[in-house]
């Protein structure tokens, strides 16, 4: 096993370090550049199809050098002169170049480059060779953070969309801290605002005390059951108010109750042409169905719309039949955890 010598010793740490700075690799082009001695040190990363180029440099890089390690050919992991890669200047006095070319997983091509206005040497060229499996992880570790970012990005948009938040509360019902979901709600929809002392203050003085009692209850027995409380019925906004049970939601607090909220960012108008669209129904079935599905019976949905039960219950037989249900908890699932809910 080859032990690595102290000039890679001192490149390794910042190189698989790199990936979470900014820039990326700052620390390492610098100290590659004085320990070789160069002008400049450049790493560029590429796309496969060479659709996007990422350029991370530290010093001085001559003009149409980066293009000339853009060429096709270069054997990977092979460190090749500024001669080797076909410069057709013939310019003896223009700086020395050396460059490798890496690539992880056919998704990403790094060209890694040194250039100096002297001469740079084989033990340079080997010093550069020596680093290459180091770089190769450290590519397939930004490949692993992107490709995870990536993810998270639209996991976070899909909770975004489905108007997800959360707000953490204190025994006074004053605000301990929110997610972004949360505190757009808070500054749109008006049936809930930060009030005085950034106390919780829902739009409705009914739901404010039942949420007040709520947040003391829970207070004194972190165990009692939570509760569901509707806000707004267009657009549709509902409340899960529940003790804190995870420490990681108080973090050292004194948050005493957790508020989950949904608040649908459409009227009932658009989801009524949604399910139109999405399930065949007529305005007038979409209307009804709508309502049943923000747990109307079909009574109370009959006399919102000013149908009569027969009318509403043939309705209400359409819709099952157009949308798969086998009844109103069924229709609820099918309408709220469907793709309407990300609409």
């Amino acid at each position: 096993m080859r032990v690595p010598n102290l000039g890679e010793t001192d490149l390794l740490v910042p190189l698989h370090e790199g990936v979470f700075e900014q820039p990326m690799w700052h620390t390492f082009l610098t100290r590659l550049r004085s320990v070789a001695g160069a002008g400049g040190a450049a790493l560029l990363l590429r796309s496969p199809a060479g659709r996007e180029t990422v350029r991370l440099a530290e010093g001085d890089i001559p003009a149409g050098y980066e293009a000339l390690t853009a060429q096709a050919g270069m054997r990977e992991g092979r460190v090749y002169s500024r001669d080797e890669l076909a410069d057709e200047s013939g310019a003896s006095e223009r700086p020395s170049l050396l460059a490798m070319r890496l690539s992880e997983r056919d998704e990403i091509d790094a060209r890694l480059l040194l250039c100096s206005p002297d001469p740079l040497g084989p033990d340079i060229a080997n010093l550069m060779t020596a680093l290459a499996p180091h770089l190769r992880v450290a590519l397939r570790v930004l490949l692993s953070l992107e490709r995870e970012r990536a993810r998270s990005e639209v996991s976070a948009a899909a909770v975004a969309r489905m108007n997800f938040g959360w707000i953490t509360l204190d025994a006074r019902c004053r605000i301990v801290d929110c997610d972004p979901q949360a505190e757009r709600l808070l500054q749109s929809s008006g049936v809930l605002r930060r009030g005085h002392y950034d106390r919780l203050t829902p739009a409705a003085p009914q739901v404010d005390r039942q949420l007040t009692a709520l947040v003391r209850t829970f207070a004194d027995d972190p165990r009692a059951r939570p509760r569901a409380i509707n806000l707004s019925h267009d657009p549709w906004i509902d409340i899960l108010v529940a003790p804190v049970r995870l420490d990681a939601l108080a973090g050292g607090t004194e948050a005493v109750a957790v508020l989950y909220l949904r608040g649908d960012r459409t009227s009932s108008a658009d989801r009524c042409e949604q399910l139109c669209d999405v399930f065949d129904l007529t305005p007038s079935e979409a209307r009804l169905a709508w309502s049943m599905a923000q747990g109307l019976s079909i009574a109370e949905a009959a006399e919102e719309h000013g149908l009569t039960i027969e009318t509403a219950r043939n309705y209400s037989k359409k819709i099952y039949a157009k949308t798969g249900a086998r009844g109103q908890v069924d229709l609820v699932r099918h309408i709220l955890t469907g793709v309407l809910a990300l609409a």
